[in-house]
């Protein structure tokens, strides 16, 4: 395992994406948070707050070890159960100021598990989603293109693999409805020898941006106003709601004592919760949930 290697790696997947968001964002900077953890390594978040085009948007970096892996990242393999562990990782959440910007999400990590008189246990996992708020069928196509295409020198079932399994992932149980329009997810990767795993999980990374960034630039001088406004505040409550409740890393990081405002820097800094609303039919508000927020093979239908 070249351990070092993914660490360096991730350290300038954060820098890359954090150059890119701030010169699409003209307006403001992130700040920059260095932190340590008591049981074992640290991190360095990242945050930008009230830009021009980003409300907030958070970057984060760290590298933890603790002498037992929390019940959140051993609950798929209860062999693993009792087994030291670090685990090194990128996680950002970016919740952009403009309704027809969609909020996005990316990850990517590695897990080792480790036991004396046994050989250390490894995996790579993460993904990207995009939640908009007004859907647009040329983003989701986009957005979907690139994670195919970054897949797609790993196999030709990769692409549909992961997508189903973000689809499935990030989906709201109590409110059957899904978080966005999907992206990747993947977890427990180890089926490939460790540099090709690597390899994948630098793909996935790498083309955040390339996913993203485009969407972003179509979108960010739209007009709006409070309607959009507000059904944009409301819509981010769903968000809320999946990373308090379902979400593995934000469970992870709370069951491993991890820092709080790194692990939550992923909730947006406004957002309402209106009881029972029911959008008005034949409207954009409508059409999110009746036609966006449904698993639909968007390069099928493109």
């Amino acid at each position: 395992m070249q351990i070092d290697q993914v660490k360096s790696y991730l350290l300038q997947l954060q820098d890359s994406i954090c150059t890119a968001l701030a010169a699409e964002d003209g307006g403001a900077d992130f700040i920059v948070d260095e932190w340590q953890r008591e049981e074992g390594g640290g991190g360095r978040s990242r945050v930008l707050s009230d830009g021009a085009v980003f409300e907030k948007a958070g970057v984060n970096f760290s590298h933890v070890m603790g002498a037992n892996l929390p019940p959140s990242a051993s609950a798929s393999r209860p062999e693993l159960a009792g087994r030291s562990y670090q685990a090194m990782g990128v996680s950002l959440v970016i919740h952009p100021r403009n309704p027809y910007v969609p909020t996005s999400h990316a990850n990517v990590r590695l897990f080792v598990a480790e036991k004396e008189g046994a050989a250390p246990i490894w995996w790579f996992g993460g993904g990207y989603d995009l939640t908009p708020y007004y859907g647009n069928r040329e983003d989701c196509v986009h957005w979907h293109r690139v994670a195919r295409d970054a897949c797609a020198p790993f196999g030709e079932e990769v692409y549909p693999r992961f997508k189903a399994w973000c689809d499935d992932y990030f989906h709201l149980k109590h409110r059957q409805e899904p978080r966005g329009i999907g992206g990747l997810f993947f977890d427990d990767l180890n089926e490939w020898d460790f540099d090709t795993s690597f390899a994948f999980m630098r793909a996935v990374g790498d083309s955040y941006i390339d996913a993203y960034r485009p969407i972003v630039a179509r979108r960010k001088d739209t007009a709006y106003g409070d309607r959009e406004r507000q059904f944009q505040l409301y819509r981010r409550g769903r968000y809320v709601e999946f990373n308090l409740v379902f979400d593995r890393g934000t469970l992870f990081g709370l069951q491993s004592g991890g820092r709080t405002e790194a692990i939550l820097m992923s909730l947006p800094p406004l957002v309402r919760w209106d009881y029972d609303y029911q959008p008005d039919s034949g409207t954009a508000e409508a059409e999110l949930t009746e036609y966006y927020l449904q698993d639909r093979d968007w390069l099928a239908e493109a």
